[in-house]
């Protein structure tokens, strides 16, 4: 079952963000310039839960094998959801276990979907409408109450779902790698050892010159890595 591939822009204003960022840190500004336009979209239309579930199946595996996963689960609620249509929580919260184990899920993945859903039906997981309405800090005490989420998955929620302009995943591998790369002279063939990477209260410490668009200093961070990997930059 394919997924949607409609997206839209971030609700900021991109081009501001990379000028007030350029000027504001002179390194920044070059790894800026050799990454290129920021090419971030959002998806236009995935609930909470629709993304969440994602999230919790792509956790720890990887991109081609969890895809998998994800479309024979959404496929197997066709019959109930009806053909391209993502099952709601109620339905994923009332099939039996063997059909998200016979879609490739372990024990625990399949008792973190549950959860999700379970918690989606009582209201802790709130609606698109209601959870844009609310502030980072509130989404992240909220969605952390369910299994299996933690900050970094909220983070990326936060990030690439909701377009939140302000956030900085300091446990990323990614973006600590990029940060070495771009403020600390990691050299890009370099075997990367957990004494290379940068602490949360260094890169909180640099990063609050980056306020309040530190959403989009952490992109170009993961391009950083790309530009090392001489994968060039690829769009998102």
């Amino acid at each position: 079952m394919p997924e949607a591939r409609r997206t839209h822009k971030p609700p900021y204003d991109a081009a501001e963000a990379v000028s007030a960022l350029s000027a504001a840190d002179p390194k920044l500004a070059k790894l800026i310039a050799r990454a290129g336009p920021f090419t971030l979209r959002l998806p236009s239309q995935q609930s909470p839960f629709e993304a969440l579930l994602r999230s919790i199946l792509y956790q720890q595996l990887h991109g081609k094998a969890a895809a998998a996963i994800h479309a024979k689960l959404l496929g197997s609620f066709e019959q109930v959801s009806g053909f391209g249509k993502h099952p709601t929580a109620q339905q994923v919260l009332e099939c039996p276990n063997e059909q998200l184990r016979a879609a490739g899920l372990s024990h625990n993945k399949a008792l973190a979907i549950r959860d999700l859903a379970a918690k989606t039906v009582d209201g802790t997981v709130p609606s698109i409408t209601r959870i844009k309405k609310m502030d980072d800090d509130a989404i992240i005490e909220h969605l952390t109450q369910v299994r299996g989420v933690g900050r970094w998955t909220v983070e990326m929620f936060l990030m690439f779902r909701l377009g939140r302009p302000d956030v900085l995943p300091v446990s990323d591998y990614g973006v600590r790698k990029g940060y070495a790369l771009t403020f600390q002279g990691l050299k890009p063939d370099a075997k990367v050892t957990p004494d290379l990477l940068p602490r949360p209260e260094v890169m909180e410490r640099r990063a609050r010159k980056w306020a309040p668009w530190r959403s989009v200093a952490s992109w170009y961070l993961w391009r950083a890595c790309d530009l090392a990997a001489g994968k060039g930059v690829q769009p998102e």
